[in-house]
């Protein structure tokens, strides 16, 4: 039962980071300073050939002193015209927020169009497992307990289950013996108690022997709080603000 297991428990990727930045060549800390470019009549050259050279340099640098001037103005007037948004982008944001809106508005249709259930299903193989999460509706959540007998943290998982199932009636909560799915005996032994979660046939939480969260002492308040801490339920005093105005604009009218 191997395929089992790795549907299960799905596949623990490991991600890591590479370091490899190489030094970055030293900068001087003070760049050279700039000979000074007013012209003062005077000129190191004799003649007037030599005159004139030290006159043209002389134009040159204050040309490029000017452009460069001009540059800075215009960054300026840039950066200043950055933090400024023009009608056209308020307008996009405004259609961005009311888009927004209206797939939130879809999304909890269909979550209230969701099947209610009220209780924990029995799994007792390995294909009732996979029909119970592979056939669902995809915007269910399905829970699956992961326990074995005569496990007294399983026993408590159990009793918390019966009390969650009736707060959270979209949520679907099932449980399965895991010697009777032909789990392994090692995670028999050291697995459970297991909460696996999907969603549209997809593991979206994998939390095995759970008790090395919860401890050995823990109340359906103690769960509930962890699978909203890790997205698995919906914390129901977390109605999106955009839901609670447009509810409260409905009021109003």
């Amino acid at each position: 039962m191997a395929d089992l297991e790795s549907k299960l428990l799905g596949e623990k990727l490991h991600y890591y980071c590479s370091s490899s930045d190489e030094d970055e060549p030293m900068l001087d800390r003070d760049p050279p300073k700039q000979s000074k470019s007013d012209w003062d009549g005077t000129s190191s050259n004799t003649g007037p050939k030599g005159v004139l050279n030290d006159w043209e340099q002389y134009k040159r640098q204050q040309s490029a002193q000017r452009i460069q001037r001009e540059k800075d103005v215009l960054k300026q007037i840039n950066d200043m015209a950055l933090t400024c948004k023009s009608e056209a982008e308020e307008l996009d944001d405004q259609f961005l927020a009311e888009y927004r809106k209206k797939r939130m508005k879809e999304m909890m249709a269909k979550t209230q169009e969701a099947p209610e259930f009220g209780k924990v299903f029995d799994l007792l193989t390995g294909d009732d497992f996979l029909v119970a999460v592979e056939n669902e509706n995809p915007y269910v959540t399905v829970i699956v307990h992961v326990y074995e007998h005569n496990v007294p943290t399983c026993s408590i998982m159990n009793s918390c289950l019966k009390v969650l199932c009736r707060e959270f009636q979209k949520t679907k909560f099932c449980k399965l013996i895991g010697s009777s799915a032909g789990m392994s005996l090692n995670f028999k032994m050291c697995g459970v108690p297991a909460l696996l979660a999907y969603r549209a046939g997809q593991l979206v939480g994998n939390f095995v022997r759970i008790t090395d969260e919860l401890g050995d002492d823990f109340y359906a308040g103690d769960v509930e709080n962890f699978l909203i801490e890790h997205g698995v339920l919906s914390d129901k005093s977390c109605i999106p603000s955009i839901m609670t105005n447009e509810n409260d604009n409905d009021d109003d009218i």
